[in-house]
């Protein structure tokens, strides 16, 4: 179910109006990835606070000014649910433009980056917080290291 400033997880009621609505934001996007709710409230929950400490106050301030977060209609949904890609592997692999960032068996990687390092910065992250593991890749396809964060395929 989406969140709203209006409508969110209990346990969010007591933020700070701007880590509410970024963790709304942020859960929102978890949510349409096919994260499970029960998944979602505590990674949405530490991003949130993690990017409360780190942005700046007109930061903080830019972002409390922009509109409402909204709930989302199916339509809206920017990725369908495919919720078995929670189980699986991040990996890291050659991309047209630079290094894709994507679950593997996902038809569309999640993100594209030009460098290499921000890539597997980002894949480990991913799998970290699903409890899989990170794939690296080099140019040629070929398995170039693994991160492993709990349980494997």
């Amino acid at each position: 179910m989406p969140w709203d400033m209006n409508d969110y997880p209990s346990s969010w009621k007591n933020f700070e109006k701007s880590v509410r609505k970024k963790a709304i934001e942020i859960g929102n996007a978890m949510l349409d990835e096919g994260y499970s709710e029960g998944r979602t409230i505590p990674i949405a929950t530490e991003k949130a606070k993690e990017w409360h400490e780190n942005a700046s106050s007109k930061e903080v301030e830019d972002f409390l000014e922009e509109g409402n977060t909204q709930k989302r209609s199916e339509e809206g949904k920017k990725y369908e649910d495919r919720p078995e890609l929670m189980e699986r592997s991040e990996l890291v692999t050659p991309h047209d433009n630079g290094w894709a960032v994507q679950a593997k068996g996902a038809k569309k990687p999640s993100e594209v980056f030009s460098d290499k390092t921000e890539a597997v910065k980002r894949a480990k992250e991913i799998a970290e917080n699903k409890g899989t593991e990170a794939v690296i890749k080099k140019e040629d396809g070929s398995i170039e290291d693994r991160f492993s964060y709990g349980r494997n395929e």
